[in-house]
């Protein structure tokens, strides 16, 4: 689980607005873009616009 002092500063690399934890705490979620940013088994956050999909609706 990511530590909420990590998720206040975290931001989406394509267009810098706030991410959110998804509901099975597996992605970061940018509502803007409406791309999701994968988190490692290890907890690490993956914020790399090349790994990122799209939300699915």
């Amino acid at each position: 689980m990511i530590k909420r002092e990590l998720l206040d500063i975290l931001a989406c690399p394509k267009c810098k607005d706030k991410v959110e934890l998804d509901g099975a705490g597996r992605y970061l979620v940018c509502r803007r873009c409406g791309l999701r940013y994968p988190i490692s088994e290890q907890g690490i956050p993956i914020m790399l616009i090349d790994r990122a999909e799209e939300v699915e609706s």
